[in-house]
């Protein structure tokens, strides 16, 4: 069987109007040794035509799709990681952009390191793709303790070697992304930013990201009942993860 070096994992819902710029950011990619797994979380729109219309076209980009609607990027990322064959896997939304030296960078920069898991800074965009000069920059290497202050890893800018991986997959919880790096670094990983910009990440007025009393709630959630962290120790975490998201939103 002919393997992809790295497995692409994008979850999809209801993204026609943003799908496309999606994959064709991927097809754009310098680095051609991918696979692109689009899972669609039963979309009542058009974006599955739009995905199989592609693989028609490009046998590297396959389509799956779930029993059920979920409400959540959880399961359509597990789902693309039991059915990816890559040796690293990389996590990109169905509205978000890579430039395309992305996979090539980050594939050197681990290479040449020896990391298992990298990431790095990110652009935002509003919803109709106009770029915002926001350059949203994190710590520049990560371990368990760090991330557990705020969350340096974008999930967009993420590739992760899948042999660490394991057992650990996505919680269907708010900010399943926060958990599932937190549940890999606590294995005693690290991860390491390339700090360049590589990506471009839309926002959108009804993201789950835009209300801040829900992400503080779930990342409460997160360390509390999925880190199983001190309650005092919580406390303290807790102040500096919302300094931590007043400094990025004030950028």
């Amino acid at each position: 069987m002919i393997t992809s070096n790295i497995s692409i994992i994008v979850p999809c819902y209801n993204a026609f109007g943003t799908i496309t710029q999606t994959i064709e950011s991927v097809l754009a990619q310098s680095y051609s040794d991918w696979e692109m797994i689009i899972v669609d979380d039963c979309s009542t729109d058009n974006s599955a035509d739009i995905i199989k219309s592609y693989v028609a076209r490009d046998s590297r980009i396959k389509y799956f799709r779930t029993d059920k609607a979920s409400g959540s990027p959880s399961l359509p990322r597990n789902i693309g990681i039991e059915n990816s064959q890559g040796e690293y896997i990389a996590f990109l939304d169905a509205d978000d952009i890579w430039f395309a030296d992305k996979l090539e960078k980050q594939i050197r920069f681990m290479s040449l390191n020896q990391y298992d898991l990298v990431y790095s800074y990110y652009e935002k965009m509003d919803y109709c793709g106009q770029r915002s000069r926001r350059i949203i920059r994190t710590r520049r290497k990560s371990e368990y303790y760090d991330l557990l202050k705020s969350n340096s890893i974008p999930c967009l800018t993420s590739i992760i070697r899948r042999r660490i991986i394991g057992d650990v997959r996505f919680k269907q919880i708010p900010q399943e992304d926060f958990c599932f790096w937190l549940d890999i670094l606590k294995k005693g990983f690290t991860a390491y930013n390339l700090c360049e910009v590589t990506a471009l990440y839309r926002e959108a007025n009804n993201s789950r990201s835009s209300n801040k009393f829900d992400m503080l709630k779930g990342y409460w959630n997160v360390i509390r009942n999925h880190q199983h962290i001190p309650l005092l120790k919580s406390w303290a975490y807790l102040l500096t993860y919302s300094i931590e998201g007043l400094r990025k939103y004030l950028k």
